[in-house]
């Protein structure tokens, strides 16, 4: 098999690397080889969590740096911070308990939810089905209520037209500001990017803006695309949120604390966050010497870690789909479209800018998936001259940057924008207030995700359309007028929307293989990163 290349002309182009049948399948939630000597490929990480730490940020010229790696050798760098979300972290290393040792009053207004949010050893404890992935499953009581964590998957492709979306409606704003100050009258002007509606914000001859008619998003225009309300700006912030809410490990992030301060700076996943534009969350830290918890361990989660975990987020896999060829589910697809569903529900959006690395498609194939899911996933590099990179002259390896072609983010199904759903979404807070406003849950994925809503509360596909109300309640009225038949188009369709195990899922990393001694249990194939290493002996 060979891997698929795209250059910077976005054509794909043939390669000469050859697939090697390398296993690279792992457990959820794993301890690393220092911890466990494990019987079987897989069992444990291979690297220690001081080996995963390395020597720091660094930079492109520090071997075995965090920029160092994510520059030189990025598949690596996305195959770390996969094995440090799914390592079982230990109280020697900060672990626990969770932010202040569960001190302070969540009731009260603007208190600290994380309190009360509980306590896991591991990211994949949250967010660990299907077996080995970013996926759902774990409830975080962020609210009195508490709520259903959601998948990863496709995290990065998220982040990016969150951020595309925001410049484009402040370069609106900013257009009709210079217009109403040069013409001395008030400008309005409608806010919309990638097609999607934002209201209209009218800009006065003073510099100053009425946000009234703003829908969807904050009066600054920033989309904040993470947490159901749409709370988060980045990917980074969600990580080291996570990290010292769900699991109390602390991290004195140096790019969250240039940023909450006001200034700007740019992830190595290549994510600009400007404080002075945006309301930046601070890392927990403020220093590698500092122990806000008290528990006697510094720098729990250093920089370099971040790094990592932020940088398998951007280029982790989008979901995938099931078979969408029978009439069934083409119907449904069209029945969805009919009733309206998709006027938040929008199905594909473009990136104007890729800054991931690689992409993987998954579609339905009966032929080439194993009996596991019947699904075959495709690599697709998307770096400057693909595995061949650009030559700096340092004697290092060379730089694999991502080419920024346009991208079609296709089967989304979500516009970005907060809406409120009526009172059977409304959800309590602490303090006596109700959330509700939440962002359009994006839909991929949603057939093996149960149960649904941000709460949990709603079993099967049919009871959360039928909870929707508010904005929302026209096509929910048109779901519920349908005869039974048409019903279980719609839902046919959603259920074509699927998540997979990577580790479970052959591909053109590495094909199944049915001649293997016990197939499938040995042979089925996964999505394994470890051929495209620099040194694909060095497992991670």
């Amino acid at each position: 098999m060979k891997l698929r290349e795209i250059g910077k002309s976005g054509l794909l182009v043939a390669t000469g690397f050859t697939i090697m049948a390398t296993a690279g399948s792992a457990n959820a939630q794993l301890r690393d080889k220092t911890q466990i000597s494990p019987v079987v490929p897989g069992g444990a990480i291979n690297k220690s969590f001081t080996q995963q730490i390395g020597a720091g940020r660094g930079d492109i010229f520090t071997p075995d740096s965090s920029a160092f790696i994510v520059a030189r050798d990025p598949f690596r760098a996305i195959r770390r911070g996969r094995q440090i979300f799914q390592r079982k972290f230990q109280v020697k290393q900060g672990f626990g308990p969770t932010t202040n040792d569960g001190e302070g009053n969540p009731s009260q207004v603007g208190g600290d939810a994380s309190i009360n949010a509980g306590l896991v050893d591991s990211c994949a404890g949250c967010h660990g089905r299907p077996r080995g992935a970013a996926g759902h499953g774990g409830d975080v009581a962020t609210r009195p209520d508490s709520r259903d964590a959601p998948h990863l998957f496709g995290l990065g492709l998220q982040e990016q037209l969150g951020d595309e979306i925001t410049q484009s409606l402040r370069v609106i704003r900013d257009n009709a500001s210079a217009v109403a100050i040069s013409t001395h009258h008030a400008v309005t002007r409608a806010l919309t990017a990638k097609g999607i509606a934002y209201g209209s914000i009218t800009a006065q001859p003073d510099g100053t803006f009425d946000t009234s008619a703003v829908v969807g998003v904050n009066p600054d225009l920033r989309v904040r695309p993470f947490f159901a309300q749409g709370g988060t700006v980045s990917i980074r912030e969600f990580v080291v949120g996570a990290f010292n809410a769900e699991m109390g490990l602390e991290s004195p992030d140096t790019d969250l604390l240039t940023a909450s301060a006001g200034g700007s700076v740019l992830t190595p996943a290549g994510m600009a966050l400007n404080g002075s534009l945006d309301r930046i969350e601070s890392p927990p830290a403020a220093s590698p010497t500092a122990d806000p918890d008290g528990d006697g361990h510094v720098n729990e989660i250093p920089v370099s870690v971040v790094d990592f975990v932020e940088f398998y987020l951007l280029n982790y896999f989008k979901p995938g789909t099931g078979d969408q060829t029978p009439a069934d589910v083409v119907l449904g697809r069209a029945v969805f479209t009919v009733i309206g569903c998709g006027s938040c529900h929008v199905a594909n959006l473009t990136i104007n800018h890729d800054r991931r690395v690689a992409d993987v498609e998954t579609v339905f194939d009966a032929t080439q998936g194993n009996p596991f899911n019947r699904l075959f996933a495709t690599g697709t590099v998307l770096t400057i001259n693909g595995l061949t990179g650009v030559d700096d002259g340092s004697g290092f390896p060379s730089l694999k940057r991502p080419a920024g072609a346009p991208f079609v983010v296709r089967n989304f199904f979500a516009d970005l924008k907060r809406h409120d759903l009526g009172v059977n979404f409304h959800e309590r807070n602490f303090e006596g207030t109700f959330q509700e406003q939440f962002m359009t849950e994006p839909l991929w994925g949603v057939g093996t995700t149960a149960p649904y809503g941000h709460d949990g509360r709603s079993q099967n596909l049919e009871e959360v359309i039928l909870r929707h109300g508010g904005e929302a309640l026209v096509p929910r009225n048109a779901f519920a007028a349908l005869g039974r038949i048409q019903k279980q188009l719609l839902l046919n369709f959603l259920a074509s929307l699927v998540l997979f195990a990577p580790d479970d899922t052959a591909s053109n990393l590495q094909p199944k293989d049915p001649s293997a001694v016990h197939f499938p249990q040995n042979g089925h194939g996964a999505i394994a990163l470890t051929p495209l290493f620099n040194t694909p002996t060095d497992l991670e």
